[in-house]
């Protein structure tokens, strides 16, 4: 499990690494970046909400950016706060919150009740994932493990988000993937957990 959190690391340093430099001397702060991340997200939500599918999807990608920016561009300028993390964890569970309102507005004017449903199902699945962590942190565990973290969540929905475009049960479909592993990743979690206080 641990292995795949490095791994994980590992793989946005080596794409965020260059950029992060970039931003890093224009004078943006890992904050604004937090904050737009955000605000791109609500847009999505917005175009999500009135079927613009594939435009919605790319936003969700596109606010997917700022997220992993952020942090990169803290360490490059040394402005590393535990404020910012705070601001980050907060904002980043407001922003997959817009991401599913969308959804879940879509279906719900459409008469789309399991798939509204499915979407309320997606959003406590995602937002568990992370308080697990948060919760197993403040106990003292490193909690990174999980086959579902945030990466794999926008990556997913954005992929939905556009066949869904051409495709009606391409979001369903999305909505299920990520709830179902959200869950399991929860379950990995919980376990992960209760062996690090056994050992």
């Amino acid at each position: 499990m641990t292995d795949q959190a490095d791994w994980r690391h590992k793989l946005a340093e080596r794409f965020t690494t260059p950029t992060a430099r970039v931003l890093s001397k224009t004078g943006v702060t890992p904050n604004t970046l937090t904050v737009m991340g955000f605000l791109v997200s609500v847009a999505a939500g917005f175009l999500i909400a009135t079927e613009y599918f594939l435009a919605g999807g790319l936003v969700v990608l596109f606010a997917g950016a700022f997220d992993l920016l952020d942090g990169p561009v803290a360490r490059a300028t040394g402005k590393t706060t535990k404020f910012g993390g705070f601001l980050d964890s907060t904002l980043d569970r407001l922003s997959e919150a817009a991401v599913l309102a969308g959804i879940l507005a879509y279906y719900a004017f459409n008469d789309g009740t399991w798939e509204s449903l499915l979407a309320f199902g997606c959003f406590v699945g995602s937002v568990m994932v992370s308080y697990l962590r948060a919760r197993a942190e403040a106990l003292g565990v490193k909690c990174e493990v999980g086959i579902f973290t945030r990466v794999e969540r926008v990556i997913v929905m954005s992929i939905g988000l556009m066949f869904g475009q051409w495709f009606d049960l391409a979001i369903p479909i999305m909505l299920g993937i990520v709830t179902a592993l959200a869950f399991v990743t929860v379950l990995q979690r919980l376990i992960h957990v209760q062996r690090t206080e056994k050992s």
